[in-house]
């Protein structure tokens, strides 16, 4: 049977008055649905038990499920969750003292073969229907209130797969997080994470969700950055550009570039310098991220020098610059680990 997720409030609209019933019965429905993110037609409870058994008759609710759940020492929480059709993808919380993050999957797998992701390594099964990526946060939403006393409030598409690859579902979930009748979340708490795909760069900029973006990029000499990220060799780093420009003339949002800096790949001032240049181009701030070793041996994170050098001359040249700290490593949930590994 068909998930009756997969109904627009206008479709459920319509099968009610199929049924003969008033049309606030489909808001009460999506309400249950998307609001409360409830999972049994049955719990529906201001519906009467004759219209819950007809329901159920011709639809389901497929939700996700946690197959397996592991904290690591810092706090953070990684779920191995389970679609419906037995696939897994995974998902995790990122507490600090002030925020409580969530890192969603967008695809089981992924579509890219960036050298140095756990992820990438993954042949893409399928791309995450819209009720599977909500599902996600509105878990960690739970999960943050009982492990830490307090509601989520920041998402990113940091997860699994390239949510550009799943764009139209990625796009309605965000609807689905962010409008009143659903999740309620802020749209200015979600960042989309992307390896640049400037088509769908400029299209999510007319979307109007305000949301942010953040670009990885890893190098800013083209002929690196596709050994880094051998997909990237079609979609030269001027094309990106040109998106992100369209989409700060459209959104007025900054782009974040997360920035890895490994030895002997990309760690010497030249690399720096073209960074600079980069950036000089967009309002635009970057992101140092922790390196989190996958186990090849090929990427190893930069030394402090190097990483105390790329700092200094970004503040000099009047470019923010965050430096991101590893979260997760000891259960393989930090950025470019999550490959579905098991606990054992």
């Amino acid at each position: 049977m068909k998930d009756i997720r997969t109904l627009s409030l206008e479709q459920l609209t319509d099968y009610f008055l199929s049924l003969g019933e008033k049309p606030f019965r489909a808001k009460q429905v999506y309400d249950w649905l998307w609001s409360k993110n409830l999972h049994s037609i049955e719990e529906m409870t201001n519906l009467s038990k004759d219209l819950r058994e007809k329901i159920s008759e011709e639809y389901i609710i497929n939700p996700i499920s946690v197959d397996e759940l592991q904290k690591s020492n810092d706090g953070t929480i990684k779920n191995g969750v389970k679609l419906h059709d037995g696939l897994l993808v995974e998902s995790v919380l990122i507490p600090t003292e002030t925020r409580t993050t969530a890192c969603v999957s967008s695809q089981v797998g992924c579509s890219l073969n960036c050298e140095f992701c756990a992820t990438a390594r993954l042949k893409r099964m399928r791309n995450l229907e819209v009720a599977e990526i909500v599902d996600q946060v509105a878990l960690i939403d739970r999960q943050s209130k009982l492990y830490f006393d307090r509601p989520l409030s920041n998402i990113v598409f940091m997860g699994m797969g390239e949510p550009m690859m799943n764009y139209k579902n990625v796009v309605e979930s965000i609807r689905k997080i962010t409008e009143p009748e659903g999740l309620g979340m802020s749209p200015r708490r979600i960042t989309v994470s992307t390896s640049g795909i400037p088509k769908m760069i400029k299209m999510l900029a007319d979307e109007g969700l305000k949301v942010k973006l953040a670009l990885s990029l890893h190098s800013a000499i083209e002929k690196k950055r596709n050994e880094i990220m051998p997909f990237s060799d079609k979609f030269p780093l001027t094309d990106i550009m040109d998106s992100l420009k369209y989409w700060y003339e459209k959104t007025g949002n900054i782009i974040t570039f997360e920035y890895c800096v490994w030895k002997e790949i990309n760690d010497k001032d030249e690399d720096i310098k073209a960074l600079i240049q980069y950036c000089k181009q967009i309002p635009s701030k970057v992101n140092l991220i922790q390196y989190n070793p996958i186990g090849d041996g090929k990427y190893d994170q930069c030394n402090k020098d190097a990483e105390e050098n790329y700092v200094r001359q970004l503040e000099r040249a009047g470019i923010t610059v965050l430096i991101r700290r590893s979260r997760g490593g000891d259960i393989d949930a930090a950025c470019g680990q999550l490959a579905n590994k098991s606990s054992e």
